[in-house]
Order: C-alpha cells, then structure tokens, then sequence
C-alpha cells in the first residue's frame, strides 16, 4: 500500500488529501485538511499575488507538510490552478514554496484542470451527457462531454473570488449579484459551442460553492442524507436559497445555517453565475457532485487507464471498492450477488419488478456484510447505517436508501419504519413492498452461501399454484445451505404469498 497526499491550491482554498493506495487499483480517502487562504484575492487590479494571501499559503503549505510527514505519506502530489497560473510573480511564489516548505507545485494549463475535474466526475457519476459547471475562486470551467468524450471546454478567468472583487462597490448586494449574472451571461454568449449542447445533456455543478448549496439545501427543507454527491436539485429551489442570500450584507449571510463563514462574502457571486448560467442553458434541474479536480488525480493514480478512457463500470468499480475496503470475503460477496440476481430473474412473474430494482439488488447483496466490521451481532443494521454514509458512486439517493434497508433487513428483520419514514420524500410506498421482497431474496441467496464455499452452484425456480419449487444445482453436500435458506420460508410467505419449497 502507497499513502499519498495531493495538495490543491485554489485561488480560494488550499486542500489537502491524503490517500491510501490499495493493491487492485483501489484508494481511499483516510485524512483532508483544508483551509481558506484566498490565494487570488486582489489579483484583478496588477496581476500580482499579494504578500499578505502568499505569507498565508505559505503558514497553510507548512501545516499541510507536517500532517503529511506525521501521516507517513510516501510522496506529496501538488497542483497550482488559475490564480497561481495567471501570476506574474508565478515564479518567485513556487521557488519560495520550494524552499520553505519543500512541495513542488506543479501549474496547471487550463486544459489540464478541465481534464482533470471531468475524469472526477465522468469516474463517479453514471451520467452518460452531461454539462459540467466547475466554479472556482479565480477561474469557472464549463465541459461538454457525450458518450464518455469531452465534446468541448471552456475556461473563463474569473470565479467567485475574482467577480466579488470585480464587483464589490456596488451600492447594494443584490445589485452585486444581478452585475455578475449580466456580466456572466455576456462570457457565455461568446462561447459558440454552448448553443449546439444537446438539450437532454444534464448539467452538473462541481466545486466548493455548490457543496455549500447542497449543505445549505439540506437544512432548510430538512433532506435526511448527508450524502452531498449526485444531490439532485431543482432550478426553482436553488432560486429560493439565491434569492435569500443575495440581498443580506456579509454579517446576515454568516448567520445563515449551513454556509461556510469563510465562503459568506464570495457566496453570492457564486450564485450568481449558476443563476446565469442555468437560465442561458434553460436547464430546470442540475445534479451536484462531490468529485471534481482531486477525485480526478486520486482516480489517474489509482487507475493509471483512466488518462486514457473513463471506467465503464462505474458503480462496480465503486462497489469492488468498498468491498476491500470494509474486508468482506469477496468470494461470498460475488457468490450472494450470483444467486440474489438468478433470484430476480426467475421470479419476476411474482414481484414484476423493473430492471431498476436489479440495480438496487446488486448495491446491497455487495455490502451485505459490511456491517460485520462494527460488530456481528445486529450487523444487518450496522450495514444498513454504512451504506447510507458511503461514497456509493454511480447510484441515485434512492437507490442508496433502498438498498441499504434491502441490506438492513437480509437477516429476516422487520423493515424499521421509524427508520424509513426519515426518507419519505426520497422513497414511495410501493419501495417499501420492494425491499421487503428484496430483503428476503437477498436472505435466501446469503443462506445458500452459508458456507461460503460456493456450493450452491446455481437455481431453477418454478412457480406451480400456491408453491415456489426452487431447485438447487449443487457442486457437493448443500444440506447446510438449504436447510438455512428454509427458515425464510415464513417471510417468503408473507412477501410473495406463496409457499416456499428448496430441493
């Protein structure tokens, strides 16, 4: 295992990631540290970085060192984005960084970031047209891709740092804002290939302001996950937060809940350019992501093909991921998932599930048992409680929430409603009729492995009158698997209304 730190310096914030590097191509986030050190602000006026923003990157970089040499991280990955590229004193800053904090920062082009922040998100997200709006600090990427190719970028100079200053002497904060959305929507018009985007292309919002919107979102219609990534969001309700913040002074916007104090003065002007932005593309819902500029170099070093071509099995990678990571036994888990999807095949004609619910099937047979590394007992609700928290990329809120109570309740417990009814704007009745379905088809597919040696080989299943005859295609004596998978009997009943019958 390789642990590395990669190191972002935005013209708003410095993050550092430090990563574990698993055999496999797998990594995983074990430590972040970030702070706001505003790298760019004042830039507009000479072009220069100031003393005061480089003497506190500079105290930032030092801190970022010594966390990564108590961490052990084996090497240090650091990129430099728009405000670092645009210096003219770019040269004096990096050697000063060199010699005082010993991290090479390496600059990156324009075509570099877009890149990068789009193989954070095309690795990630099962979004196969997307638009993708990145707002930094100094600069905001606009990246087109269908069909996993990037049809076109664009990157403006200028962000929420750099359009708040642009635009700080307004006389009052709204007309602060409505000045960046008019100035906004002329860089747009001048970017021709934004008028033969396909109108079904979904837009996707990366980067910090939008983490913010989502965190903001959350508390004021109370949304139960945490989960900020694939966060679905309607134009009409982020006008809502919009038009709450751009008329407060500074003071007002640091009392809202949910907004970062460090970000309240640069908010707006964030704001601003998605409000633009979305009425030139006339889009009426936009997905937030969580992956972006960082997600994209941990994925090219854990996965060198990716510089290449995306994943293109998104939600496996994510899964296989999370299996090694929670130490499962992944020979059982592929075994589970083998016969939990014959399961959901043969008896369609009984649950006439769509193909959707396969999905749904698929998350919570892989992560199963990932609740044994809390504790065996009770470990169907301790999965449950790690698949509602987990970076689960390539799967909606809904099917998250679906296939953790699927998991939750594979061990013959009853759904717990107190439970589900926190997800009631996420979820339907009729979810509630499929994961107890799917809870007992996820039951008898475990029990067949009980073993786990693999011994249930495979399932022919046949429905005759009240009865499910299922019959076993075994590699040796399964007596301890069947007689485990009969005890389901009673849940199968009352799910599906049918006897059930295991030879």
């Amino acid at each position: 295992m390789e642990r590395i730190g990669i190191i972002d310096l935005g013209s708003n914030t410095a993050r550092l990631v430090i990563v574990d590097m698993f055999a496999e191509n797998h990594y995983m986030v074990v430590d972040e540290l970030k702070e706001s050190v505003r790298l760019g602000q004042d830039m507009d006026r000479d072009g220069f970085l100031k003393p005061q923003r480089i003497a506190e990157t500079i105290k930032t970089l030092k801190m970022f060192k010594r966390l990564c040499d108590t961490s052990k991280v084996d090497r240090i990955i650091a990129v430099g984005t728009a405000a670092v590229r645009r210096a003219k004193n770019q040269r004096s800053f990096l050697d000063e960084i060199q010699v005082s904090c010993n991290i090479t920062i390496r600059v990156l082009s324009e075509e570099e970031e877009a890149l990068l922040v789009y193989r954070g998100v095309i690795n990630s997200m099962d979004i196969p047209k997307g638009i993708i709006l990145e707002i930094g600090g100094g600069s905001t990427k606009i990246i087109y891709y269908n069909r996993r190719n990037v049809l076109g970028f664009a990157s403006l100079p200028f962000g929420a740092v750099t359009l708040t200053d642009i635009f700080a002497n307004e006389p009052t904060p709204e007309q602060s804002a409505l000045r960046v959305e008019e100035f906004f929507t002329e860089q747009l018009k001048r970017i021709p290939w934004l008028k033969e985007v396909d109108p079904e292309a979904q837009m996707i919002g990366v980067g910090g302001s939008f983490r913010n919107l989502f965190k903001i979102r959350k508390l004021v219609c109370k949304y139960p996950m945490d989960l900020v990534h694939n966060y679905r969001l309607a134009t009409e309700d982020f006008a809502g937060v919009y038009n709450m913040l751009k008329v407060l002074d500074v003071d007002k916007r640091k009392k809202i809940k949910g907004l970062s104090p460090a970000r309240a003065d640069i908010m707006p002007a964030a704001m601003a350019i998605v409000n633009s932005f979305v009425s030139y593309m006339n889009i009426d819902t936009f997905t937030i992501g969580a992956c972006g500029l960082r997600e994209g170099l941990m994925v090219n070093q854990a996965l060198p093909i990716t510089l290449e071509k995306p994943i293109s099995d998104v939600l496996g990678y994510s899964l296989d991921r999370l299996v090694k990571y929670y130490d499962c036994d992944p020979k059982h888990v592929e075994h589970v998932l083998l016969l939990s999807v014959q399961l959901f095949k043969q008896l369609r004609v009984l649950h006439k599930f769509p193909r959707q619910y396969l999905k749904v099937l698929k998350i919570a047979a892989s992560l199963h048992d990932c609740g044994m590394r809390v504790k065996y007992y009770g470990h169907a609700k301790h999965s449950r409680y790690i698949i509602l928290n987990s970076s689960i990329y390539g799967a909606t809120h809904r099917e998250i929430v679906l296939a953790a109570f699927v998991a939750g309740c594979h061990n013959g417990e009853d759904v717990p409603l107190a439970e589900w009814q926190k997800y009631k704007d996420i979820v339907t009745e009729e979810d509630l009729d499929a994961v107890k379905k799917l809870g007992v088809l996820l039951r008898i597919a475990e029990s067949l492995d009980r073993t786990h040696c693999g011994m249930v080989t495979g399932l022919n299943c046949d429905v005759l009158g009240d009865s499910v005859i299922m019959k076993t295609i075994v590699a040796g004596d399964a007596a301890l698997e069947v007689r485990d998978a009969e005890t389901a009997n009673p849940e199968f009943k009352k799910a599906f209304k049918k006897n059930l019958e295991i030879l």
